[in-house]
């Protein structure tokens, strides 16, 4: 199939990615973030400026307009990797995981068991991948949600995708 701009859609979707703001085929590790409120995503670390009066204020004072930020930790880093698997491939490559992450990709295994034990049909669980079954795609971001550290239990089922 081709797309609007004679390029292959396959090509698109084998390099498909998913960042905070939504998915997109740019796999630039680094989404800065201009104007007051606005997120910017660096390799280890999110970054929020202030919002309008502080920003301006900040800005004018020559000073950076950042507010709040997080370091991300190796395992954010695994499971934001884990979770966007999920999110763009339906397919979480527990190979890849451990060539990336080293030992650490194990520490997935117990949610991993949680999820197909959950889901059941919906996914297949083998030593080789998590992969969500084509009946179980509407769910996808509900089930990635059970790697996320950073998401309540009462916030995980009752959010838009």
């Amino acid at each position: 199939m081709i797309g609007d701009h004679g390029q292959h859609c396959d090509d698109v979707f084998a390099h498909l990615r998913r960042n905070f703001q939504g998915y997109t085929d740019d796999n630039c590790p680094t989404l800065i973030g201009l104007g007051a409120s606005s997120i910017s995503r660096l390799p280890s670390r999110y970054v929020q400026n202030a919002p309008a009066a502080t920003y301006v204020q900040r800005i004018e004072s020559g000073t950076l307009a950042r507010a709040r930020g997080h370091v991300m930790t190796r395992d954010d880093l695994l499971r934001a990797r884990a979770i966007e698997m999920l999110m763009c491939d339906f397919r979480l490559d527990r190979d890849a995981l451990r060539r990336n992450f080293g030992a650490q990709a194990a520490t997935l295994a117990p949610m991993l068991a949680t999820i197909a034990e959950r889901y059941g049909d919906l996914v297949t669980l083998t030593d080789e991948s998590l992969t969500v079954e084509p009946q179980g795609r509407p769910l996808t971001r509900i089930i990635a949600s059970a790697l996320d550290a950073h998401l309540s239990d009462n916030k995980r089922f009752s959010q838009a995708s």
